[in-house]
Formats: C-alpha cells, sequence, structure tokens
C-alpha cells in the first residue's frame, strides 16, 4: 500500500484579506521567520464554471514556486483527507498577535 502524500489548507492573511490555499508542501523557511509553502494545489479547470476566486488566486500565484510567508500571518495549518474551495474574504479583527524580535536563542541585552 502506497503513502499518501499529504495535503495542507493553509490561511494567512494577505493585504488586509484572509486567504484560504491548499499546498502539498509546507515547511520551515530557510530565512528565519518564515514558512515555505510549495506545490500549491488549484483546480483544474476542466468543468464549464470557473470559480472566480480561483482564478484570481491562481492568477496571483502563478509565478511563484514557493511562497515565504511570515509567521505572523500565518492564521493555521492544516493537513487534509481533500481539497476544499480556495477562498479569499475580509479579515474578522484587526488584532495582531506580537512576533518574537530575535531569533531562538538569543536573548536580548
Amino acid at each position: 500500500m502506497a503513502l499518501k502524500k499529504p495535503l495542507y489548507k493553509v490561511i494567512f492573511f494577505n493585504h488586509g484579506k484572509v486567504y484560504e490555499l491548499f499546498s502539498k508542501s509546507v515547511s520551515s523557511s530557510g530565512m528565519w521567520g518564515f514558512v515555505e509553502v510549495s506545490d500549491l494545489v488549484f483546480e483544474t479547470g476542466e468543468g464549464l464554471v470557473v470559480d472566480p476566486t480561483e482564478e484570481k488566486m491562481r492568477q496571483e500565484f502563478s509565478g511563484a514556486r514557493v511562497l515565504h510567508l511570515p509567521i505572523q500571518s500565518i492564521v493555521r495549518i492544516e493537513e487534509v483527507d481533500k481539497r476544499g474551495k480556495c477562498m479569499i474574504r475580509d479579515k474578522e479583527s484587526g488584532e495582531k498577535t506580537p512576533f518574537p524580535m530575535s531569533p531562538p536563542g538569543r536573548g536580548s541585552s
């Protein structure tokens, strides 16, 4: 039995909106304070009806091999069994979580 590759639902803030997209790969970025999201998964577009939100996201991220998202912009990352709808919606709260200013193991002095 072959192992099924993981699929991730990544929810993050971008330009005052909440984005939900799907990816096959999520990991810590080589740049401190960022999360690396790659292998984005979009609808194949085989049907007659095209989802305008999905199409907008496909165009926005068409040239991106890897997204390096600031860790403070991430709302949640879920490992899911199947792909759902990609979404862009208005942000519900103006609150932001404080982010540590020094890398792990370096205290501020």
